[in-house]
């Protein structure tokens, strides 16, 4: 009797695709998109895309450009295009490439940086100049990374530079140094400028190059930008899984038997689905209002001075799910079936589109590769409207896009459904 039960169970799972991908090959999709994300090669942050403003434009400066562009873990931009030549980036070009999401942190050197001394703060000194580290608020790692690697270049780049600038900055601001404070600056010059190993000397801690980080997107509410974040990244993903739950609806209109009258009338196939869309397009409109409503009152997020941007992203958003719910509810031959292709796809664009791990933390591979994704664009233009805080014309690719895919999920659903039309 058991063989018997475990020979129906076999026949069962050998004759059902959906179950087996479910069983094997969706864990394995998993595994290997995860894998690929945080394995990132050999770089666990990946390569940091950093531009370089040099204003000081001296020997020093020069270094430490050169220095952080021999860093494996930064792609270092230091000239923009200007015309058929290159000329060096300025503060406003760093800006400009940060405000629109090109770059995610810039460096600028400014005029005085290679005089400053990287001693001072264990003098008590104040820095007159600081380096400045322009921040994009929607990568939280990449000014981090790169904040250090320049504290590294600063120290390995020029040692006898900066051993002789710190011995002048000591004399001027301090007098005699203390026994301690000079056994610092002995040891540091002796070792040829590397860094002292002994981390619990407080002014071995202290020293380092004065650096200020900007917030060149918003000057309040990071809590909030991650809150946007979060309520995009979620909305999209359950608006898939609502749109191709609500789809299924023909399904069970052709299992009680009314879809062939629908498809009889003068609606016809083509009106049966317009019909579906547009229903499924509110739905996904209302779900998304109501999570973004929900972030605003509960948790501050910013919706009513981003409130145009967002209706125009979630109109099409909406648009492409309510096609896309409809496409996989047409290739489906029952309700198991449709919610086993849902999870299997879905879960999937997810995960590589940006809703279950952002996609700016990513290998530049993985983020070329979600672009095929549903997911990236929709988080690409809600991003731009609550970080980028960009106009609605620049939301044009992601909006384009979208209500492109809206149109070929819809004609290949309308191809899909010939079945129904051919009983």
């Amino acid at each position: 009797m058991l063989l018997t039960l475990l020979r129906i169970g076999w026949i069962s799972l050998k004759r059902d695709r959906v179950v087996q991908t479910l069983t094997f090959l969706l864990p394995i999709m998993f595994f290997s998109i995860f894998a690929l994300v945080f394995s990132n090669q050999t770089d666990p942050t990946g390569r940091v895309r950093v531009a370089v403003v040099d204003e000081d434009q001296t020997d020093y400066s020069r270094t430490l450009v050169e220095a952080l562009g021999k860093e494996g873990g930064l792609r270092v931009t230091s000239t923009v295009a200007d015309g058929d030549a290159q000329r060096p980036l300025t503060r406003a070009d760093a800006e400009g490439l940060i405000r629109d999401g090109d770059l995610p942190v810039a460096v600028v050197l400014p005029k005085g940086v290679g005089g400053v001394s990287m001693f001072a703060p264990a003098t008590g000194a104040a820095p007159q100049v600081k380096v400045l580290l322009l921040a994009d608020v929607s990568d939280p790692v990449a000014p981090q990374v790169v904040a250090g690697l320049l504290q590294k270049v600063a120290f390995t780049a020029a040692p006898v530079t900066m051993a002789t600038e710190g011995m002048s900055m000591f004399e001027k601001f301090g007098g005699a140094m203390t026994p301690q404070q000079k056994k610092v600056l002995d040891d540091w010059q002796q070792s040829g400028g590397a860094l002292p190993s002994d981390s619990s000397d407080s002014s071995a801690v202290e020293m380092g190059l004065p650096i200020e980080t900007i917030n060149v997107l918003q000057s309040e509410g990071g809590d909030t930008n991650m809150v946007s974040f979060y309520a995009a990244g979620i909305g999209v993903m359950f608006l898939l899984f609502s749109s191709a739950g609500a789809g299924g609806a023909l399904l069970d209109e052709e299992e009680a038997g009314t879809l062939d009258r629908l498809i009889g009338s003068r609606v016809g196939m083509t009106g049966v689905l317009v019909g579906k869309w547009v229903f499924l397009l509110l739905i996904g409109v209302a779900q998304l209002t109501v999570m973004f409503t929900w972030g605003a009152l509960v948790f501050g997020l910013p919706l009513a001075s981003h409130l145009p941007g967002f209706l125009l992203m979630t109109i099409a958003t909406a648009s492409a799910a309510a096609a896309f719910g409809l496409v996989l509810a047409t290739l489906s031959r029952s309700r198991a079936q449709l919610s086993g292709l849902s999870t299997i796809i879905i879960l999937a664009m997810s995960a590589m589109g940006g809703s279950m791990f952002p996609r700016f933390m990513m290998s530049d591979t993985m983020q070329q590769v979600g672009l095929v994704t549903f997911n990236a664009w929709a988080l690409d233009g809600y991003l731009k409207v609550f970080w980028y805080e960009a106009p609605l014309w620049q939301l044009w690719p992601q909006v384009a896009v979208l209500f492109g895919l809206t149109a070929v999920f819809f004609l290949l659903a309308r191809r899909c459904a010939r079945r129904w039309e051919a009983i």
